[in-house]
Parts: structure tokens; sequence; C-alpha cells
């Protein structure tokens, strides 16, 4: 017990600490200075992050209830819970649960102490986010990979204070990121004839990962349509602030984390080192993509930095037009050129 006390108190004093380095690096102004840290354990994380669920399910929630589709008296999660999206929710947290090290909460439920009359007050009232570290995978992992704990906690704490100041700096990216999600979920096909066919597909996801072949994942496999083009415009998002947290995290590492280079390659090795049984997991909800995308972000970004200076990058936060497309992630130097007006040469895609 006294050990995991000073783990979370180590982890608050990092993630403080760690804040002026990604801000001085990205020119970003990030976070006010009284910004909630939340240091939890699994349960903790995944009743957060249900909680964040409920404030994104709301307009569906709502859809559902106005045509019709919801019984009479029942709950939100009775109501989602037994739809393809509530499916995908579950299984998402139940797999990430152990192996989420942190991450910036987007989605908070508002605080019933913030109107008068006790009631939920507008989303636009809501807390604008927090970061938040899960301890016991943090330890978990670290002891795992054999590397120093002080040094792998402020390499955690450097990522996720990379997404805080993301999201506390640019007034337009968490609506965004919101509005998408909540288009991507009213986008749902709420039938029952619709709901069956995207099981079936999904049970072929899932026998095809089992097999190791290279098909949809599950996620993928119980999209419409709509949301195809939607979840396409969130992987770009994604894969850009994905791709920026890995790059802060290795530019300012050496000055902040003596042993970088060692966590970074530990800790790259771990990702590919999954056996049978993880990788079939992985592949059915689409995180080794999820991945392989995160990479080309990364790339994205180094490449735009190093041609055009932070400066440059920093235009990608302009507004939603300025975001790259995805085969501007691949090819950086079309997005200079667009965004920019310094673009040269096309970059071969990956």
């Amino acid at each position: 017990m006294a050990e995991a006390r000073k783990v979370v108190a180590e982890l608050r004093q990092l993630a403080e600490a760690v804040a002026e380095p990604v801000r001085e690096l990205t020119g970003l102004p990030g976070a006010p200075d009284d910004a909630k840290i939340a240091v939890v354990d699994r349960p903790g994380w995944i009743k957060a992050n249900v909680d964040g669920f409920r404030v994104v399910l709301d307009p569906l929630v709502q859809h559902m209830a106005e045509n019709g589709s919801m019984p009479q008296g029942s709950s939100m999660i009775t109501a989602v819970g037994s739809r393809v999206t509530g499916m995908q929710a579950g299984l998402i947290l139940a797999y990430l649960a152990g192996r989420v090290l942190g991450q910036y909460e987007l989605f908070l439920p508002p605080d019933p102490d913030a109107t008068p009359d006790g009631s939920a007050a507008p989303s636009a009232d809501a807390p604008a986010g927090r970061l938040t570290l899960v301890a016991p995978n943090i330890v978990m992992v670290e002891r795992e990979l054999d590397v120093n704990p002080h040094d792998f906690r402020r390499w955690v704490c450097l990522h996720e204070e990379t997404h805080r100041t993301q999201f506390t700096s640019v007034a337009w990216l968490r609506p965004y990121v919101q509005q998408q999600m909540t288009d991507f979920l009213l986008a749902s096909e709420l039938d029952p004839a619709s709901i069956l066919n995207r099981l079936r597909a999904a049970a072929d996801a899932v026998a095809g990962a089992v097999r190791g072949g290279d098909g949809e994942s599950l996620i993928e496999a119980i999209q419409t349509p709509r949301q195809r083009a939607i979840l396409d415009r969130m992987t770009c998002v994604m894969t850009l602030v994905e791709g920026h947290g890995d790059y802060v995290m290795d530019a300012v590492g050496p000055s902040v984390v003596p042993s970088v280079a060692e966590i970074r390659a530990k800790f790259s090795a771990r990702r590919g080192s999954a056996g049978r049984i993880e990788q079939a997991i992985r592949r059915v909800l689409g995180i080794d993509l999820k991945m392989k995308q995160y990479e080309q972000g990364s790339r994205f970004v180094k490449t735009v930095v190093d041609e055009a200076g932070m400066a440059s990058f920093n235009k990608v936060w302009t507004s939603p037009d300025t975001l790259p497309t995805r085969d501007e992630l691949a090819n950086p130097r079309s997005w200079l050129e667009r965004v920019d007006g310094t673009g040269t040469a096309a970059d071969a895609p990956d």
C-alpha cells in the first residue's frame, strides 16, 4: 500500500514536471496550472471511460427515443448495451483495461453542481478533459521491460502530457472529435435486419483473425458505409495527434529521460512480440492497424518539422480544414504545399 501511494505521488509530480518541456518544444500554450490529473487503477480507468461514453452516447439515445427504437423506461446502458455500439465499447474496454498506460480523457460528464437546480450542465459547460494515468499498468510494464522505473514513468507522462497540451491549446479540436464520434453513432443502422447482417460480418472477422488472415477487423466489419467515411476522418485526426505525441516524446525524451533510447527500443520490441492469441485479439479490434497509423503519424510530423519547422507544422491546428487527409499523411510534402505553400516534391506513399 505504501509503495502504491509512492507511485501515485510520483506520477502526479512527473505529469506536472514534463508540462513545460512539452510547451517549449511544441510552441503550444498547454493546459492551465490547475488542470486535472488523475492516477487510477484498472477499474477506475474503466469507470472513467464508461462515464465518457455516456457523454458521447447521449445523442444516440435521444435519437433512438425519438424514432421509437428504444423501449419506454429503458436505461441508456440497457438500450445501447444491446446494440452493436455497446458491443464495440465493451470489447475494447475489456481488452484495454489491462494494457492502457494513460490517456487524455476528452469527454467527462458535466458536474451536476454546475447548475443551480442540480441538473446536468450543457455540454459547453462540461469539464474540458483530464489527464489520466493507470498506475498498475505502468508498474507492470516497467517491470516486464526491466527498465528504470522513474525514467519509464516520466516517458509515459511525456506522451500523455502532449495530448493534454494538444486538446487544451486547440479550442476546436475536442468539439470536432466529439462531433465526429456523435455522427458515427447516429449513422448506426438500428433496425434488427441491419444489426443481424453486421453481426454475421463480425463473426467472419473474428474467424479470419483467429486463422491469422488479413481481413477486416471487428470494428470495420460492423460499420455502415456512412460510418466508414466518418471513421476515415476520425482516423486521420487521431493518427495526427498520436504521431505528434510520439514525436514530442522522442524529441523531448533525451533531455528529461536519460534512458529513453533503451525504453523506446524495449517498448517497440514488446509491441511486436505478442503471442498468437494476443495477435488475434489485436486484429479483431483493429489495434495492429492503429499502431501502423500512429507510426505513420510520427513520420508525418517529423518530415514536416524537419523541412519547414515547428511553426509551419502548427498550422495543422488552425481548423479542421488544415488537418492532413489520409493521402497527405502518407505524403507530408503535399500537405505542406496545400497548407504552408512550401511543398516541393512528392513522397512515395507507404
